[in-house]
């Protein structure tokens, strides 16, 4: 395990170790690359000017991700976001061909799904520590877990 994974980061260390990570939730919420990038920097930048402790290493991550998608939550409320369609864009994202399909399928999740099922296939939190996350019931975290399957195994039934 790299040593980094195991302290916790100064807010200059975990822009270096958590900086894909944060980009790849709020690219998966958002749909947009220029939208995750100013919300991922947002909450770099908040991280900083907080200075929140945290407990051990995967409080910090936790922390982050939290951040992540409460901030995201926020870019949906925004009365710019709701007056405005977004590009359709086909630029490069931080995943493989693969990773892409399965992705593209999960964006068309709505959000609440999006984020359960981000958080434990991709990022592999259980639904105890997603319960905690989200700050929702562990049996929330599986219903949704369980709808989100559904709807994806709909849609990526032909896919391969």
């Amino acid at each position: 395990m790299d040593a980094l994974a195991t302290k916790i980061l100064t807010p200059e260390e975990a822009v270096s170790f958590y900086g894909t990570l944060v980009l790849r939730t709020a690219y998966s919420m958002v749909k947009n690359q220029q939208d995750a990038e100013d919300i991922a920097q947002e909450v770099f930048l908040n991280m900083l000017k907080t200075d929140p402790t945290f407990e051990c290493s995967e409080h910090q991550k936790a922390w982050l991700i939290r951040c992540t998608l409460n901030r995201c939550k926020s870019h949906f409320r925004s009365v710019w976001q709701s007056r405005t369609d977004g590009l359709d864009e086909n630029l490069s994202v931080p995943f493989t061909q693969e990773e892409n399909v399965v992705m593209d399928a999960v964006k068309k999740l709505p959000l609440k799904y999006r984020q359960v099922i981000y958080l434990h296939y991709i990022q592999g939190y259980s639904t105890a520590e997603i319960a905690k996350i989200l700050d929702i019931k562990q049996n929330t975290v599986l219903s949704q877990l369980a709808r989100g399957r559904q709807m994806l195994e709909k849609t990526l039934k032909g896919a391969f």
